[in-house]
C-alpha cells in the first residue's frame, strides 16, 4: 500500500523540482520564454534545462551580473509594466523585482561596472539601478520615441541605444563635467579665480561630475536590433519595416552605408566575436542572415523557423543561439559550419538570452 501511495505521488509530482536537484553550470545559458513568464537555466554542454525560474510578467530581455550569481529580466508589457525581475541563480529562486515606479516599459539591459542599465520606452529614458542600495542613482534622457536596446562601453565613456519608431541610434559620449568641458581651459571650463579668492566648494554629495553628449544617427523605419563591432570602430542596425541595415561609424558621428540585405521583420543583429561576420534574425521569414562585416555581402540565409527573434553568440565563437520564438525552442548554429546542431527546449516564446558566468 506504501509502495502504491508513492508511486502515485511520483506520478503526480511537477517537474520544477526535479530540475532544482542540478546545480547551475557555469558559464550558464539564460533564456527568457515570454508567454510561460519564466527564465530557464541551461547547460550549454548538452542543450539541457537544468531549472526554470518565474521572470515576471512578459520578459523581454535578460543580463546577468558580472559575478554570475543573479539576473534580471525586464518586464515589458508596451507600457504596461514598470519593473524588472531578479533571479538568484545559485539558489534557482525569483526574488523580489525592482519597481521602477514612473518608468514604464523597461526593455533593454546591459550590466557594467556593478550597475544595471536599462531603457525604459515610455519614458525616452536610461536609467541605471545600484544593487548595493538599491536605488535608481543616475538617469539619462533621449528625446528619441521608444528607446529600446541600450549598450554599454567597457569603459563607461559610451552608451548606444536604438530607438524604434524614432528610426534612429543615440551615441552617447561623456564629457568632463557636466557644462560641456573637456579638459581645464577647454570650451565650457570654469573662468580663473581671481587672486586671493578661496577655491570653491566642493560639489554636493550625488552631483555628476561628467555630462554626456548626445549624437542621433538615422538608422531606418522600426530600428530595433544593433550591434557595436568588437573593436567599437562600427555600429550596424537592423531595420525591421524596410529589411535593411545601416552601417555607422560611432567615433566620426556619421552614417556609411546602407545595405539592402531584404530582411523583412529584422528584429536583432548581433557580431560574431571575432567581429567577421554579423548575424540578423527575422521575427517574418525565419530566417538568420550572415553578412560579411568587411565586403558587406550576405553569405547565406539560415531557415530556423517560423520565426527569429534572440540571438547570442558564444565567447569561445564557437555556436550562435536563435530564439525561435513561434515554435518555442532555441536554434543551436555552429559557427563554423553555419548549420543548425540542436535545439534547446526553452518553453514557449522565447527571446531574450545572456551567459552567466561565475568566477
Amino acid at each position: 500500500m506504501i509502495r502504491k501511495i508513492l508511486l502515485g505521488l511520483l506520478a503526480f509530482a511537477s517537474p520544477a523540482p526535479l530540475l532544482l536537484a542540478q546545480a547551475t553550470p557555469s558559464p550558464a545559458l539564460l533564456v527568457l520564454a515570454k508567454q510561460d513568464q519564466t527564465l530557464s537555466i541551461v547547460d550549454p554542454a548538452t542543450l539541457k534545462v537544468v531549472a526554470r525560474i518565474p521572470a515576471g510578467p512578459d520578459p523581454h530581455e535578460v543580463v546577468a551580473s558580472t559575478d554570475g550569481r543573479y539576473a534580471y529580466a525586464s518586464n515589458y508589457g508596451f507600457g504596461a509594466y514598470h519593473t524588472i525581475s531578479v533571479a538568484d541563480l545559485v539558489a534557482q529562486k525569483a526574488l523580489d523585482p525592482i519597481d521602477v515606479g514612473v518608468l514604464h516599459s523597461p526593455h533593454g539591459l546591459d550590466y557594467a561596472d556593478g550597475k544595471l542599465y536599462f531603457t525604459a520606452e515610455i519614458n525616452k529614458i536610461i536609467g541605471r539601478w545600484d544593487p548595493e542600495t538599491h536605488q535608481i542613482d543616475w538617469l539619462l534622457g533621449t528625446g528619441q520615441n521608444r528607446t529600446h536596446m541600450v549598450v554599454v562601453s567597457k569603459d563607461l565613456d559610451h552608451i548606444y541605444t536604438s530607438n524604434v519608431v524614432a528610426g534612429t541610434i543615440s551615441i552617447f559620449d561623456r564629457t568632463a563635467d557636466p557644462e560641456g568641458g573637456t579638459h581645464p581651459g577647454g570650451p565650457g571650463a570654469m573662468p580663473p579665480l581671481p587672486m586671493g579668492a578661496p577655491p570653491p566648494p566642493p560639489p554636493p554629495p550625488g552631483r555628476p561630475t561628467s555630462g554626456w553628449n548626445e549624437t542621433v544617427l538615422p538608422s531606418g523605419p522600426g530600428s530595433e536590433g544593433f550591434d557595436v563591432s568588437p573593436d567599437g570602430h562600427e555600429i550596424w542596425a537592423a531595420n525591421a519595416g524596410d529589411g535593411t541595415v545601416t552601417i555607422m561609424d560611432p567615433i566620426a558621428k556619421k552614417v556609411v552605408a546602407h545595405l539592402n540585405v531584404d530582411v523583412p521583420g529584422a528584429n536583432r543583429l548581433k557580431f560574431t566575436p571575432d567581429g567577421e561576420r554579423v548575424f540578423v534574425s527575422s521575427l517574418r521569414t525565419g530566417e538568420v542572415t550572415v553578412i560579411d562585416a568587411a565586403s558587406h555581402n550576405v553569405i547565406t540565409r539560415i531557415k530556423v523557423g517560423h520565426g527569429a527573434a534572440g540571438i547570442l553568440m558564444q565567447p569561445d565563437g564557437a555556436r550562435v543561439y536563435v530564439a525561435c520564438s513561434p515554435d518555442n525552442n532555441v536554434a543551436v548554429i555552429d559557427l563554423k559550419t553555419l548549420q543548425i546542431v540542436g535545439r534547446i527546449d526553452s518553453g514557449r516564446g522565447p527571446d531574450g538570452m545572456a551567459w552567466a558566468v561565475r568566477p
